[in-house]
């Protein structure tokens, strides 16, 4: 028998000073059941660190929604689709092979990568030199640190603050915070 994904409740609240983006976010996050919660909330900050560009991109006129994530691996982790059904942002979290983030970048204007964890050098030096031909990816690593701290905050329902300032996102439940300061590597 198959195990079913947790359904994880955010409410969340971004305040994205470095973009002038201020916005409450209810969000539902299905952990499928391989994942981690460290994994899990690194989506989530992806979400938080792009979100602005629901503005800045589509005018207010787009969907900003987590994807089927590895419950379907041509989906991605999350996504901004704007009202004609385009993919203008393709997020994907972790430490993907090349050929799938090539075919998202066929797919959508701006494909991005937020890798972590401490495997995270290793994997990029076996595969920096296959991802240099796409002129819309991004690589970005949060590091080992902060995306270990991201797992403290997981709860099945989380009300959660998400303030952009200088290019680092302060995460907080209110009681803990954790700040992300994403390293661009492509």
């Amino acid at each position: 028998m198959a195990l079913k994904s947790t359904i994880f409740k955010a409410s969340l609240q971004i305040a994205d000073i470095d973009n002038s983006y201020y916005a409450d976010h209810a969000l539902t996050l299905a952990r499928h059941p391989s994942e981690t919660d460290e994994r899990m909330m690194v989506r989530l900050v992806a979400l938080a660190l792009n979100a602005h560009k629901l503005h800045s991109v589509c005018n207010g006129d787009g969907t900003l929604a987590f994807g089927a994530g590895l419950s379907n691996p041509d989906d991605p982790d999350v996504s901004l689709v704007d009202f004609t059904g385009r993919h203008r942002l393709w997020i994907e979290v972790g430490q993907p092979e090349d050929k799938p983030l090539m075919k998202a970048c066929s797919k959508a204007d701006e494909v991005m990568l937020y890798c972590f964890s401490s495997a995270s050098e290793v994997w990029w030096r076996g595969i920096q030199t296959k991802l240099t031909r796409p002129k819309n990816l991004q690589v970005w690593r949060v590091p080992t640190e902060a995306s270990q701290a991201l797992a403290a905050l997981a709860q099945r329902s989380m009300q959660l603050q998400a303030t952009v300032q200088e290019n680092t996102l302060t995460l907080s439940d209110g009681q803990r915070s954790v700040d992300i300061e994403p390293i661009k590597w492509l």
